[in-house]
C-alpha cells in the first residue's frame, strides 16, 4: 500500500513535547469511552429493570460488542489508507451523540439501538488510540505509555462505579449518559486542536465487498449464537439454522473476495505470520471467558449481596487496580529489557486461578473475598491486554499497523461477543428455572417468576418479604457462579497458547518515521531547534521550513511515498524481523 507523494512542507517532527501532545488528545477519547463502560455496567440492572428487558439484558453488551467489532477492521484499514485523525474526531462525535439518545430512549430495544450506536463510535476510539501510539512511538519505547493509559482506566474505575451509582441511586439512571455530553464535547476540542497527524489519499480501491460481506458474517453469527442459547428457539430452530447458514455463506464470501481483492480489509498474509496467529488466538480464547464474566458481575454483586449500585461498582475497583498495577508494571519492564513473553503466560495462569475461585461464589461469600477474587482476576488481564497488541504490531510491516491491530481487536471482540451470547443465555436460563422455583415455594405461579426475571430491580428486592427475598438471592447466586466452569476451558487454551508465542526483537523505529511521513528521535529534536531560533530570528532556513508547517497544522501533511521509506538510515530501521515481510 503506498499513499501520496510528499508535499512540499516536509515530515512530521516526532519531538518528545509533540508526542505527548499528541498523546494527550488519546487520552481524552480513551477517558470517554472507559468512563462510560464502567457508569452503564453498574446502572444496568436498574436501566433493564425500568425499560422492562431483564431477560434480553444480554443484548445491551451483545449490541455494543457487535457493532464495535464490525466497524474495527473497517477503522484499522481506512486509519492506514486514509490517515486516523478525522476518524478519531468522527468516533467521538458519534460516540457522543448515540448517548443522548441512550439517555433519551422510553424503551428498551430503542435503547439497544443507541447503545451500537454508541458502539461505533466505541470501537474507533479503542483501535484508533492503539494505532496512533503505534505511529508515534517504538515499539521498544512503547510500554511507558501504558502508566498514563492505566491511570486513565484506574480513574474511569473510582468516577464511573461512583457516577453510576450516584446517578442510579440519587438521581436518574439517564444521567449515565447525560455526562458523556461534556466529556465527549472537551475530549473532541482536545483531539481536533492536538491531534496533529497527516491525511492521506487512497491509491487503491477501498475493499468495501469486504466491509459487507465481514458485517453480514459478524452479525449472523452473534444472532445464530443468541437464539441458539435461548430456551425459546434453541439450536435446533429454523431461524437459528438460517442465521448459521448465512455466517458460513457470508464467510466464505468474504474470504473469496479478500483473495482477489487488491487491497483487502483484513489480508489473508496476516494469518501465514505465526505471531499474529498465537496473538490473535490467545485475545479471542481469553476474550470469551474475560467477557462472559464481566457482563454478569455486577449484577450478581447487586442482586446476590444485596448492595446498592454504588457500592457493587466501587466493588468492581480491586478488579481495575489490579489491572492498573500489573499493566503499568509490564509496560515499563518490557521497556527496560525488551522482552514480551513470560507476560501472557503468568496473566493468563491469574485469569485462570481467579476463575477458579469464582466458582465459589454463593449468597454467603463475604464482600472482601469478592474483591480478593476480582483483584486477581485484574492482575490477570492486566498482564496480557496491551502486551498482545504490542507483540502484533511489532511483527507486521509498517503500512499493515492499523490493519493488523484491528483484525487482532476483532477477533477478540468475536470472541467475547459469543461468550456473552452464549454464557449469557446460560446465565438468564438458570435464572428463569430458579426463580420458577422460589416463587412456587412461596405459592405464586410460574408467570411472577417470568416477570420478576423480566422487571425486578434492584431497589425492588428489598420490598419483598424476607422469604421471598432469600430466595431471589440465592437464585441469582446458583445461576452465575456455576457458569464460570464453563469459561475455564477457554482460559486454559489462552494459557498453551501463551506458553508457544515467539520473542522477537522489538522495533526501535515508531511506525510514521518508518514510513517516511515523520522525523523522530535526536534528529527530529534537531530540526526543532532550527525552526524555533529560525522564528526567533525572524528567518527561515530551508532545513528548518522542511518540518515546522506540519507540528503547527492540526490535519497535517500528506507523509511521503512509503517507497522512499528504505532509503533511510541505518539507526531509523527496525531490527530485522522476518514477519515484517509477511504478504498481503
Amino acid at each position: 500500500m503506498t499513499t501520496t507523494a510528499a508535499p512540499a512542507s516536509g515530515p512530521l517532527l516526532l519531538t518528545q513535547r509533540r508526542i505527548w501532545i499528541i498523546f494527550s488528545a488519546l487520552i481524552a477519547g480513551m477517558l470517554l469511552s472507559s468512563l462510560d463502560q464502567t457508569i452503564v455496567s453498574t446502572a444496568m440492572p436498574t436501566i433493564v429493570g425500568e425499560l422492562g428487558g431483564v431477560e434480553h439484558q444480554t443484548w445491551i453488551t451483545t449490541a455494543y460488542l457487535l457493532a464495535t467489532t464490525i466497524v474495527m477492521p473497517i477503522y484499522g484499514k481506512f486509519g492506514d489508507v486514509l490517515g486516523r485523525r478525522n476518524l478519531f474526531l468522527f468516533a467521538i462525535a458519534l460516540f457522543t451523540a448515540a448517548s443522548v439518545g441512550c439517555a433519551f430512549a422510553t424503551d428498551f430495544w430503542g435503547f439497544v439501538v443507541f447503545r451500537a450506536i454508541q458502539g461505533l463510535g466505541g470501537g474507533g476510539l479503542m483501535i484508533l488510540s492503539q494505532a496512533i501510539i503505534a505511529d508515534i512511538v517504538p515499539a521498544n519505547q512503547r510500554g511507558k505509555y501504558l502508566g498514563p493509559l492505566g491511570g486513565i482506566f484506574g480513574l474511569s474505575a473510582v468516577a464511573g462505579p461512583l457516577l453510576g451509582g450516584f446517578f442510579v441511586d440519587h438521581m436518574t439512571w439517564q444521567w449515565a449518559f447525560y455526562v458523556n455530553i461534556p466529556i465527549g464535547i472537551i475530549a473532541f476540542l482536545i483531539a481536533f486542536f492536538t491531534l496533529t497527524l497527516p491525511s492521506k489519499k487512497a491509491q487503491k480501491r477501498i475493499d468495501i465487498g469486504g466491509v459487507v460481506f465481514l458485517s453480514i458474517a459478524t452479525t449472523c453469527l452473534i444472532f445464530f449464537t443468541d437464539f441458539g442459547g435461548r430456551a425459546d428457539h434453541g439450536w435446533s430452530d429454523p431461524l437459528t439454522l438460517a442465521f448459521g447458514a448465512g455466517m458460513l455463506l457470508a464467510a466464505l464470501i468474504f474470504v473469496m473476495i479478500e483473495r482477489r481483492v487488491e487491497d483487502p480489509i483484513i489480508p489473508l498474509g496476516l494469518f501465514r505470520n505465526p505471531i499474529f496467529v498465537n496473538s490473535t488466538a490467545i485475545g479471542f480464547t481469553l476474550g470469551m471467558g474475560m467477557f462472559a464474566a464481566l457482563a454478569f458481575v455486577p449484577t450478581f454483586l447487586q442482586m446476590s449481596t444485596g448492595t446498592s449500585a454504588a457500592v457493587s461498582g466501587l466493588l468492581m475497583l480491586p478488579m481495575m487496580v489490579g489491572m492498573m498495577g500489573t499493566s503499568i508494571y509490564s509496560g515499563l519492564a518490557i521497556t527496560r529489557t525488551g522482552t514480551y513473553k513470560k507476560y501472557p503466560i503468568m496473566g493468563a495462569a491469574l485469569v485462570i486461578a481467579a476463575m477458579l475461585w469464582m466458582t465459589t461464589l454463593s449468597a454467603d461469600t463475604p464482600v472482601w473475598v469478592i474483591c480478593a477474587q476480582l483483584f486477581v482476576f485484574g492482575a490477570g488481564l492486566g498482564y496480557i491486554m496491551q502486551v498482545v497488541v504490542l507483540v502484533v504490531q511489532n511483527s507486521v510491516p509498517v503500512d499493515q499497523i492499523g490493519t493488523a491491530t484491528s483484525s487482532n481487536n476483532y477477533f477478540r471482540e468475536v470472541g467475547a461477543s459469543l461468550g456473552v451470547a452464549i454464557f449469557g443465555a446460560m446465565f438468564t436460563s438458570r435464572l428463569a428455572e430458579n426463580l420458577k422455583e422460589t416463587f412456587a415455594g412461596a405459592g405464586l405461579d410460574a408467570s411472577a417468576a417470568g416477570e420478576a426475571t423480566a422487571t425486578l430491580q434492584p431497589s425492588v428486592l428489598k420490598t419483598l418479604p424476607e422469604p421471598l427475598q432469600e430466595g431471589i438471592v440465592t437464585a441469582y447466586a446458583d445461576s452465575l457462579a456455576p457458569v464460570f466452569w464453563y469459561l475455564i476451558p477457554f482460559l486454559v487454551i489462552a494459557l498453551v497458547l501463551a506458553l508457544f508465542l515467539k520473542q522477537i526483537p522489538l522495533s526501535d523505529v515508531a511506525g510514521m518515521v518508518a514510513r517516511g511521513e515523520a522525523v523522530g528521535g535526536p534528529e527530529a529534536d534537531r530540526l526543532e531547534a532550527e525552526r524555533l531560533a529560525g522564528l526567533k530570528s525572524g528567518t527561515t532556513g530551508s532545513d528548518a521550513s522542511a518540518g515546522c508547517a506540519a507540528p503547527d497544522a492540526p490535519d497535517g501533511p500528506d507523509g511521503p511515498d512509503t517507497q522512499d521509506a528504505g532509503t533511510q538510515d541505518a539507526g531509523t530501521r527496525a531490527p530485522d524481523n522476518p514477519y515484517r515481510d509477511t504478504g498481503r
